[in-house]
């Protein structure tokens, strides 16, 4: 961008391109916020305590630390490659990889993080050990409490000898290697520990309570308190069952059944989560430090800018493009508010944005960038695993709820700039009509998807003509394209990141933007292939595209030093072996970046593997699936609600991973279990994801939201304040997994392409009239009936099925007898729905709901024998007498001597998308009113972006 520095400018004089109005709003804005919030090196320092750790010390320590980052990186990619297993070398299985990841991690957080010292940061990590070490010794046998104690107590006096910023002092270092020790233990003693399955020595429990011990306290000084006192408060429940009231009591266990769970087997800390961690995330959060390294994290800002700057509240609109380009990478709420914030802030300023508004927008679009696929904030993986099904599909189901989302949030942002009649940014080419530019957006999309096709082919065509070589000659058309993309930026002027404090005289020009980094999208495009098309695993994709970025990192430099002085340019031949170093350079930063980046999440899954080991070894999912349902005395959306409001509550203060965690393994499991009984039957995806998109809430909502704070911490602006804004700005995210739990359309479950497209439409539609209700403007100033009218067509576009099933219901309730009998009158393939009664696992009568798809056969009796069940009559009552192993039956949750208590047989009923003619028609009722009101002068069309 260019900037005016121009001293001789009268100071009453107003900037070019920006009304007096704006610039006097500005100015009051800068003195009340202080200025303009923190200063880069305090934004910076921010960044580091949040992500990468705030203490790097001179001298030896700090090579150190970065050598160790380093070294980290190059296991990460050596256990992702094919190498060990071509060359026969350093082949580790997963336990061993989990053990060693965790060994880095917690080595790399001691030295790199030093611990806070306030006074409720002291009396926590005083507390912690103090109350860890009386359960331990609760639950041990006679005569371990002696080495309880002294455990317990070097870790307290090493907690209160103190924690310098600017050195490491000797108990740190002691704590940093003794966790190296036990993280490695159950590497080190592998063989040993599998002939003793069960049956841990006193050694294995020393081991285990140093080890969680200290992983408590390293929880706490990279990512704070939160996550340390909910892992506590689990432990401390595995201890004091019997203790806890009636409802959530369970036999409590001894340390050696916990020390085993939680620290010898991969039940606990070396579970899943770190697994996941071990394999998949940090390859990605490597990609993305290198991407950023190499210059993209500015080019996403850059083309964000140039193509969006110039329209009404332009910078802000910007912000959640860039945003959710980020966000693509990063698997950090916070990095991603301050790495896109420092610039887009000041300017969403300078244009009439205030302080807490401009602040919002930046958390809402970041924290939007955590449910973003491919990434996810690292969760996608997680959900892999945990739901069960193929990383594609996970993808496809995610892709549509959070492209929406992101949709809404910039037209929210166009609302609020029509509603303060805010401007955008001087541009320095002739903005075309909006209509335009949407014909030429859909251009654009056309030749993506023709050019996409394309490659797809030619890929097909050569593995089917070269077979074995097809993976060399792939490889040079990659090259070729490279070097085309980089010839094509080395014509156009480096990107530079200017000061968005300066004024703004005019906007970059969007081509030559856009054309001076389409190099960086390779990478990316080589992930997502691979991820979506070859189905690669996500850890292989992910090293082969990091392998791309390496090259790309080590060679674009002197490769566009050639070309540019091909081109005539004015730099020299004789920088390339500088560019070369640098290239090198860049390296080197960006595989310690990653590393640094990834110790909060590696501790993270690692501490939130010892709440899934609590929910696994005592029952207490089942436990509070009671309270929820005691508290919402059955009713199906008091049930979601309270497992949403239970998501945020758990969900503050924890970084995406472990946020994902925590509320996977405690809410979906409510939902799945009270959803049974009380007729909501859903995919678990549909669930995962509606838990998960409460728990990243908690980044925006107050008092906690770390997002939040963060924006306020750039912009100046109070944070309680910019959390509560960014909250009603994210309300479209909160309402979204409430919708496609009704309507699993949303998450593209079994939707063609014809009628994905359709959805995709519709829903757009629905979130843009929600969020002009929400905002209280649509085409002007809209007044209670309109908002409520406004909120009613948005709800009728987003459900119709709601309305239609009040007019003729979907399913016809028959008695048990006639089950053979509506099984063959159902068309196959239709959902067929059962109420059964029977014994739940504690041996409690419930009573729940399945449902399966009707299956192929010429009788009802023949359909009934594919689905695996067997039924014997006993007067008007149908018992279940048999289900076969590996049936569909089995698979919903049947099983022998439970009672059908009724039948649901899919009826029929009109098409539920009749119901968009009433809505189509009040919406028509209220544009027609507000334009009468003086709405289209001044207004703006539902789909107007500028």
């Amino acid at each position: 961008m260019t900037t005016d520095d121009d001293p001789k400018r009268p100071a009453d004089e107003t900037p070019k391109g920006r009304p007096q109005d704006q610039m006097d709003a500005a100015a009051v804005e800068m003195e009340a916020s202080g200025h303009g919030g923190m200063s880069q090196s305090e934004i910076d320092e921010l960044v580091a305590s949040s992500d990468t750790g705030a203490r790097t010390p001179a001298g030896w320590v700090g090579r150190t630390i970065l050598i160790v980052a380093f070294c980290w990186s190059l296991f990460q990619l050596w256990i992702a490659s094919p190498l060990p297993f071509m060359l026969e070398i350093g082949i580790l299985n997963d336990t061993e990889t989990r053990s060693i990841h965790l060994a880095f991690a917690m080595f790399l957080a001691y030295l790199a993080y030093p611990a806070e010292r306030t006074p409720v940061q002291l009396v926590l990590a005083v507390a912690v050990p103090v109350i860890m070490t009386f359960l331990f010794i609760v639950g041990a046998d006679q005569g371990q409490s002696w080495w309880i104690l002294l455990i317990g107590a070097a870790v307290l006096a090493a907690i209160l000898a103190g924690s310098p910023k600017d050195w490491v002092p000797p108990w740190e270092w002691a704590l940093a290697l003794i966790s190296v020790f036990v993280a490695l233990y159950i590497y080190i003693f592998y063989d040993a520990i599998a002939g003793r399955v069960g049956r841990p020595i006193t050694q294995d429990m020393v081991v285990a309570v140093a080890g969680l011990l200290l992983l408590l306290e390293v929880t706490r000084r990279a990512l704070g308190p939160a996550l340390m006192i909910v892992a506590t408060a689990f432990l401390a429940y595995t201890f004091l069952g019997p203790y806890m009231p009636d409802i959530i009591a369970h036999k409590g266990n001894s340390l050696s059944e916990v020390a085993n769970h939680q620290w010898i087997t991969t039940e606990g800390v070396f579970g899943i989560a770190l697994g996941v961690s071990t394999s998949f995330v940090f390859l990605f959060v490597l990609f993305g430090a290198l991407l950023d390294k190499a210059g993209a994290g500015n080019y996403f800002i850059q083309v964000a800018f140039s193509l969006m700057g110039h329209m009404r509240g332009g910078p802000a609109k910007a912000a959640v493009v860039s945003s959710a380009m980020t966000g693509l990478i990063s698997g950090s709420s916070i990095a991603n508010v301050v790495t896109t914030g420092t610039f887009t802030i000041p300017l969403m300023k300078k244009v009439g944005f205030s302080s807490e508004k401009a602040g919002a927008v930046e958390v809402a679009s970041s924290v939007n960038g955590q449910i973003m696929p491919p990434v996810m904030g690292a969760a996608a993986f997680l959900m892999v695993e945990y739901v069960g099904i193929p990383y594609f599909d996970v993808v496809k189901h995610a892709f549509l709820p959070a492209t929406i989302s992101y949709i809404a949030l910039v037209y929210i942002v166009h609302l609020e700039a029509m509603k303060a009649n805010l401007q955008g940014l001087p541009s320095a080419y002739e903005p075309k009509p909006w209509m335009v530019r949407i014909i030429g957006i859909a251009f654009a999309i056309m030749m993506i998807c023709i050019l996409a096709f394309g490659i797809y082919g030619i890929t097909n065509l050569v593995r089917g003509l070269a077979g074995d070589w097809s993976p060399y000659i792939l490889f040079g058309l990659l090259m070729i394209a490279y070097l085309g993309l980089l010839e094509i930026a080395s014509r156009e002027k480096p990107l530079k990141l200017d000061d968005p404090n300066s004024e703004v005289l005019a906007l970059p020009l969007p081509g030559p933007t856009v054309r001076s980094g389409l190099h960086f999208v390779l990478p990316i495009v080589v992930l997502v292939w691979a991820l979506m098309v070859d189905r690669l695993s996500p850890g292989l994709s992910a090293f082969w595209a990091t392998a791309f970025m390496i090259f790309i990192v080590l060679t674009q430099r002197p490769l566009m030093a050639i070309m540019r002085r091909i081109n005539g340019t004015a730099e020299s031949v004789h920088s390339i072996p500088a560019n070369l170093r640098q290239g090198v350079n860049d390296l080197v930063d960006g595989m310690i970046a990653g590393a640094r980046n990834m110790i909060g999440i590696g501790i993270a899954t690692a501490t939130a593997g010892i709440i899934v080991g609590v929910v696994s070894q005592t029952g207490v999912g089942s436990a509070l699936a009671d309270v929820v349902e005691a508290l919402s005395g059955g009713n199906l959306l008091a049930i979601l609600f309270l497992t949403a409001v239970l998501s945020l509550i758990l969900g503050m203060g924890l970084p995406t991973t472990a946020n994902y965690i925590v509320v996977s393994a405690l809410l979906a499991p409510v939902i799945v279990t009270l959803g049974q009984q009380n007729g909501l039957i859903v995919p678990l995806i549909a669930v995962h994801l509606f838990v998960f998109y409460f728990g990243i809430m908690a980044d925006v909502t107050p008092p906690v939201g770390l997002a939040s704070f963060a924006a306020a911490a750039v912009s100046g602006g109070d944070p309680i304040k910019t959390g509560v804004v960014a909250f009603f700005y994210s309300l479209r995210t909160a309402a979204l997994p409430f919708l496609f739990i009704f309507n699993t359309d949303l998450l593209l479950i079994d939707v063609g392409w014809v009628h994905g497209i359709f959805v995709f439409l519709t829903a757009t539609l629905a979130m843009l009239l929600f969020a002009a209700a929400t905002q209280g403007w649509f085409l002007t100033r809209n007044n209670i009936l309109e908002s409520v009218a406004l909120l009613l067509i948005a709800f009728t576009i987003f459900r119709p099925g709601f309305w239609m099933d009040m007019v003729a219901p979907p399913w016809d309730d028959l008695p048990p007898a006639q089950l053979e009998q509506s099984l063959e009158d159902a068309q196959v393939g239709q959902p067929f729905r059962l109420m059964v009664s029977g014994l739940d696992a504690v041996g409690e009568p419930v009573e729940f709901r399945v449902e399966m798809p009707v299956p192929e056969g010429e009788t009802g009796a023949d359909r009934l024998a594919a689905l695996g069940i067997e039924t014997i009559e006993d007067g008007d009552r149908v018992i279940i007498d048999n289900v076969a192993f590996d049936s569909p039956a089995a698979e919903a949750g049947l099983d022998w001597d439970q009672e059908i208590m009724m039948v649901r047989a899919p009826a029929a009923a009109p098409s539920k998308y009749l119901m968009y003619i009433p809505a189509f028609a009040l919406l028509a009722l209220v544009i027609w009113w507000q334009r009468r009101r003086g709405g289209a002068g001044g207004g703006t069309a539902v789909l107007a972006s500028a």
